[in-house]
């Protein structure tokens, strides 16, 4: 039972750290705290039409359901610095952070999105 234990915890905690190697999640709490540091870029993945609804300050807007989003975000980002990623529910994000952190950046994605951020009385501008 024991090395049934382990090996069972030693497979889910593999398939975690597979599954998400390349990219940190974090709570709104600790996105804002990362979006005040002017030096993050601050990535919004959604459509042009979620972004015209209302974004956090200083986003940059690339489409993640662009068939260019990866070259748009190569030519775009800056791989040296930190890239907080988000979109309206967290899917889209962790995706595009995933893509991104396989070619060297370094992503943080906010669980739960735009939705999270609203529900927690954040600050979003529609400029």
């Amino acid at each position: 039972m024991k090395k049934f234990l382990t090996c069972l915890l030693t497979v889910l905690g593999l398939n975690t750290a597979c599954g998400q190697g390349n990219f940190e999640n974090t709570d709104v709490q600790g996105f804002a705290e990362l979006v005040a540091d002017t030096n993050v870029v601050v990535l919004d993945v959604r459509t042009a039409a979620e972004f015209a609804e209302g974004h956090l300050e200083r986003a940059i807007n690339i489409d993640y359901h662009q068939s260019d989003f990866v070259e748009k975000a190569k030519a775009t980002l800056p791989v040296d610095k930190k890239i907080a990623v988000y979109c309206r529910s967290g899917r889209r994000s962790a995706g595009a952070a995933g893509k991104l952190g396989e070619d060297g950046y370094k992503m943080v994605n906010l669980k739960g999105g735009i939705i999270a951020w609203k529900e927690a009385n954040m600050p979003v501008i529609t400029k």
